[in-house]
Order: C-alpha cells, then structure tokens, then sequence
C-alpha cells in the first residue's frame, strides 16, 4: 500500500476535491529522497523510458496536443478517477513539465470541478506559473469541459 503525496514536495498540486497529483519534467534529476509514483502518465513524442511503477504512454508531441484527443481523455479521466485513492501516488510528466503537463493538470482540474475558462489559472497559480505554454494547449483545456 503507498501513502498519498506530501502536499508540500514540489510539483505535487492538490485539486479542489483534495485529490493530490504530481507533475514533473522527465528531464529533471528525481531527487532520490523524493517517493516513488505507484502510477504515471507519460506525454511523449517517443516512448518513455522504463519504470518500476505502473506507467501508461499518451503520444504528446513537445508544444502539441495528444495525437488521439479520445485517449488523452480517456487516460486523463482515470487518472483522476486513481488520484481519489489515498493509496496511490499519481504523476503526470512531459520532458520540461510545464506545457504538455500542465496541460494535463488543467484537464484534471476541469474534471473535479474547475471551470474550463479557470483551469489553466489554476493550474499556473498552484503548480506552475508558466504551465500551458501554447494559445493552442489553452484552447485544448477550454474545450476538454465539453
């Protein structure tokens, strides 16, 4: 059994619901004193490396939008849907951890409740302040709520 983040690790956002869910750039060192996801989803270009967590890969070109939009919400749904679980630690990663990532943890935001047009303020006021780096990612959030 995992224990829930500690709300207060970097990149670690707490959503309205107190769900807790890691966002980070895979391009960063992991501090080895830092706990271990028990899920994590990958926004990739190219497969990402192997892990000894449970992982799952969704397509996501740097400065783009998921190749399969009904994957990435399929994905970003259970996603949200396993951060409610106190037993499990979720991380949502890109290579830099501020476009694609944030991104998605807007996405997440919309699902438990934020409305779409504040998602990515929200996202940049607790995660990030330069999450969501494209008009086009913006967009993508807005539209994710219908």
């Amino acid at each position: 059994m995992g224990v829930r983040w500690d709300e207060k690790a970097p990149g670690v956002l707490r959503l309205p619901s107190g769900r807790l869910v890691r966002g980070r750039g895979l391009r960063k060192e992991l501090d080895p004193e830092a706990a271990l996801p028990t899920y994590g989803v990958y926004l990739l270009g190219k497969e990402p490396p192997e892990v000894p967590w449970e992982t799952r890969w969704l397509r996501w070109p740097d400065f783009r939008l998921p190749r399969d939009r009904a994957e990435a919400r399929k994905a970003l749904t259970e996603t949200w849907e396993r951060a409610a679980d106190p037993a499990e630690r979720v991380e949502i990663a890109c290579g830099g951890g501020r476009g694609r990532t944030g991104t998605a943890l807007a996405c997440l935001a919309v699902l438990d409740g934020v409305p779409p047009e504040d998602a990515v303020g929200f996202v940049r006021r607790n995660y990030d302040r330069h999450a969501v780096e494209t008009p086009w990612q913006r967009t993508y959030v807005r539209r994710f709520g219908k």
